[in-house]
């Protein structure tokens, strides 16, 4: 068997441990935060395949992806969806009643919360989780109260590095690793 090559602060591992809810903010994080638009006025956007598999294996680690977003749009549900994604919030700027009543939903509380977000409408969730991350090309202020700040940026890479230190803190890392490697 293979060692792992990803290796993070023991640390930091540690106040994540009891994380079993993250919450993501969508523009800025699982995409670019650009937006494109067609000649009709619909939104298109770029989702990273790398960040689509780590919300996949979080879920078989058995903690729950969420989404709460300031947007809404038939692409975004559709790709949701296909992820396998069923607790979501779509056009809301007031991001911790929303995150509430997720929490309240799966019978958990902020300090089992994570949440990964980008600008200051998530400022509000990200105080009140257990453990806040933000991708590098977040908003200055988001950076300062997180608690970890990825490598990657936001729509490329950046949401799987942070699913990969969650499943590294809840031991399950090595052991998904090594199911792909028959």
């Amino acid at each position: 068997m293979q060692n792992q090559t990803l290796n993070f602060d023991p640390a930091l591992l540690h106040k994540a441990q009891g994380v079993r809810v993250v919450f993501f903010d969508v523009d800025g994080v699982l995409t670019d935060g650009g937006l494109l638009f067609t000649e009709d006025g619909e939104t298109i956007k770029r989702f990273s395949t790398l960040d689509g598999h780590g919300l996949k294996m979080l879920q078989k680690a058995g903690i729950t992806p969420a989404v709460i977003t300031g947007r809404d749009s038939e692409p975004l549900r559709v790709r949701l969806k296909a992820l396998g994604i069923n607790h979501a919030r779509y056009g809301t700027e007031d991001k911790a009643p929303a995150a509430q009543e997720i929490l309240n939903e799966l019978g958990l509380d902020w300090s089992q919360a994570a949440h990964m977000g980008d600008d200051w409408p998530d400022i509000a969730v990200m105080t009140r989780a257990a453990f806040a991350c933000a991708p590098s090309n977040a908003h200055i202020e988001v950076k300062a109260i997180a608690h970890y700040v990825t490598q990657r940026e936001g729509g490329n890479g950046a949401a799987r590095e942070f699913c990969d230190l969650l499943l590294m803190a809840c031991g399950r890392y090595a052991e998904l690793l090594q199911s792909y490697r028959v």
